[in-house]
């Protein structure tokens, strides 16, 4: 259950958007524009107990004005501005008699916000003003995380420490964390109960035409040795807070000029709100997160706290057009944690990625990390497109061999007939106790859970794999799925890239031929021509075009493996109305189908990576103008442009948003697909 202000619990999804920047465990949002009680501070923070995200305040550092002991009020003058700006929040107050108030919020570090009140004189008299801040704790509802925080004066400001609760579903600290503020000039704390008051000690005196400045930090650490350094940047932060807004600003502006460039006008603003979405998902390494990623949505409280394979390289093809830097940490973030042949619990599974990693894992409480199955194979062209932004081969040398062993993982734990073709399956792990259990990981690992291919109603199951010794090595499911070997393919041409680049013209030759041996043998076995769509096949070889088509059924576009003709007629089913032209097109199972339901997770809604698939997959194959017809009715059919948050999917007949909100991969690929 993850705390919302006013005290409300909802069980999954954030309703208040939130922005962060930096990598930082903490958020924050504008104030309600109908609730005057809101003014004056930023709505929040809302901070990550380790995986999951809980309120700690409605407002915890609310300002207030005064004159002569009466309290100024923001709204005398008018109504407030509240505004979302590409790597702060502003809100700005008039107040009788000539004074305006203007409160900036920005990221100084992965730790600290650092919080700008400047106060204008517009008037011809000076003022003689005083200045407070109030906040209150909001405590979650049940024990033991109610009993969690506690509330400290300091001689800076105030602070908030965290009782030490593992609780593996919903709230996870170790007794170090701390959030606190801490203010640029002296002040005097008082607290009571979940309450305080923080008062400046000298009077604000402005001037007619000048202004006065009011700084302060918010810093929130998880550990001791963090807290220690962080007291060092925030005083950093506060002695020269004009040089980290300007830095933030030149950060801001070179993200979106980089992120807007080649889009066109009308799309831009989306191409910002991408950025945003992306950047504000952004989480620095922590726990056992060793490097800097993108969760897939901090709104969503299963998405908060950790990083997904797929998702990652994803994330990473559209970060890498504005912030290169952060694109390839992603893609280490998740590699280390890549099994080694030293791997003291699953040697076999040597050159495996986990499906996700988290803040913890078992040994820590965490439920969520996930090494029960892996994701789809599209490291090598996350990489890619990471070395297209950057030129850096010192990075493909690094990732290189990684990226071979998890090819060679594919093939040596996920081909049960050893026929050179792949299946989905699961591995060696105490959660996959049962042939059920192991077919719902397999499902996991394809990214697409409950898409009907892997029903098993429908005859899906999963079956064991052994090495040359007749060891068990994992699982595999009873077919060969068509996207899984695209995606093989295409990281196998873009491994040969990659080897060429750094002068390995031997492997690169051996990468190219694997990649033209699949493609061939996709072509044939799992193109059906009475349909023209690809198909998953049993281990028989027959084409399983019983459970109707899905969308994945066109990665061969995008990957390169289909003939012309093969392209032609895949075209022709994802412009048929009938099966995936809907009326916001590219749904994940087709409308023809007997198992379409618009709204439910993989067995119709559209989601933005098939749909970037398969309008990619048209321009390969020379049909830009079919691409961008259809781009364009995704992109105004889901009202993606307004200023609603991106979402996990779409309803293909409505455009209705469905699922987790602010969610990364929508934003990501919104980026090239724009």
């Amino acid at each position: 259950m993850t705390a919302h202000p006013g005290g409300k619990e909802e069980k999954d999804n954030n309703p208040v958007n939130v922005f962060a920047d930096k990598g930082a465990w903490h958020a924050y949002a504008l104030p309600e524009e109908k609730d005057e009680k809101t003014w004056g501070g930023f709505s929040g923070p809302l901070y990550i107990a380790q995986e999951y995200p809980w309120w700690l305040s409605d407002t915890f550092s609310k300002l207030r004005l005064t004159e002569d002991g009466e309290s100024l009020d923001l709204g005398g003058g008018g109504k407030p501005e509240f505004t979302g700006l590409p790597g702060r929040l502003r809100q700005t107050y008039r107040l009788e008699g000539g004074l305006r108030l203007t409160m900036e919020l920005r990221y100084a570090t992965n730790r600290t916000a650092l919080v700008r009140a400047r106060i204008e004189n517009t008037g011809d008299e000076s003022r003689r003003l005083g200045a407070s801040w109030s906040g209150k704790l909001l405590r979650p509802e049940k024990k033991p995380m109610r009993d969690a925080p506690e509330l400290r004066g300091t001689g800076r400001g105030v602070g908030v420490d965290f009782a030490k609760v593992r609780e593996t579903w919903d709230y996870l600290t170790d007794g170090t964390e701390r959030f606190e503020v801490r203010h640029g000039e002296p002040v005097r704390t008082a607290v009571d109960g979940d309450a305080y008051r923080t008062e400046l000690k000298r009077a604000v005196r402005v001037r007619p035409g000048r202004s006065a400045e009011l700084d302060w930090t918010e810093s929130y650490t998880f550990t001791a040795a963090e807290r220690r350094r962080e007291v060092a940047r925030a005083e950093s932060a506060l002695a020269a807070p004009r040089v980290v807004a300007e830095a933030g600003d030149v950060r801001w502006r070179g993200y979106v000029r980089r992120a807007t460039e080649g889009v066109p006008a009308d799309r831009r603003r989306l191409a910002v709100k991408s950025v945003q979405t992306l950047v504000t998902n952004w989480r620095s390494a922590a726990g056992k997160l060793k490097h800097d990623g993108v969760t897939p949505s901090i709104s969503y409280k299963w998405f908060t706290g950790g990083f997904w394979a797929w998702d990652t390289w994803k994330h990473a093809v559209g970060t890498a057009r504005f912030a290169p830097g952060l694109a390839k940490d992603q893609i280490r973030s998740m590699f280390d944690h890549q099994i080694t042949k030293g791997d003291k619990r699953r040697p076999q599974d040597a050159g495996m990625v986990p499906d996700a990693v988290f803040y913890n894992d078992a040994s820590r409480d965490g439920g969520n990390w996930n090494e029960r199955n892996s994701k789809p194979p599209l490291a090598a062209w996350a990489v890619w497109e990471v070395y297209r932004a950057t030129g850096d081969r010192s990075f493909l040398r690094e990732m290189y061999p990684k990226l071979a062993a998890y090819q060679a993982w594919w093939y040596r734990n996920r081909d049960h007939d050893r026929d050179g073709l792949a299946e989905y399956g699961a591995t060696i792990d105490p959660a996959n106790d049962s042939e059920e259990e192991a077919r719902l990981a397999a499902a996991w690992e394809s990214g697409m859970d409950n898409a009907p291919r892997f029903d098993a109603k429908l005859g899906t199951k999963a079956l064991e794999n052994r090495d040359g010794a007749g060891k068990p090595v994992g699982f595999s499911i009873n077919q060969e799925s068509v996207d899984l070997n695209a995606y093989l393919a295409a990281d196998q041409r873009y491994l040969g890239r990659i080897a060429s680049r750094l002068g390995r013209e031997g492997a690169a030759r051996e990468w190219r031929a694997r990649a033209g041996w699949v493609n061939r043998a996709v072509r044939e076995s799992m193109y059906d021509p009475g349909t023209g769509w690809f198909y998953d096949t049993s281990l028989d070889g027959d084409r399983l075009t019983a459970r109707g088509r899905g969308i994945e059924g066109a990665v061969p576009l995008w990957s390169g493996t289909a003939t012309r003709d093969q392209a032609r007629r895949v075209r022709s089913g994802l412009l048929d109305s009938e099966h995936f032209g809907t009326p916001v097109p590219f749904p994940t199972v087709a409308r023809s189908s007997p198992y379409f339901a618009a709204s439910t997770y993989w067995r119709g809604p559209v989601w933005i990576d098939q749909a970037y698939f398969a309008a990619e997959g048209l321009r390969r194959y020379g049909y830009g103008r079919d691409a961008r017809a259809l781009t364009s009715r995704l992109v105004e059919g889901t009202h993606m442009g307004d200023s609603r948050p991106l979402h996990e999917n779409y309803n293909p007949l409505t455009g209705a948003s469905l699922n987790a909100p602010n969610f990364s991969w929508t934003a990501a690929l919104l980026l090239p697909l724009l």
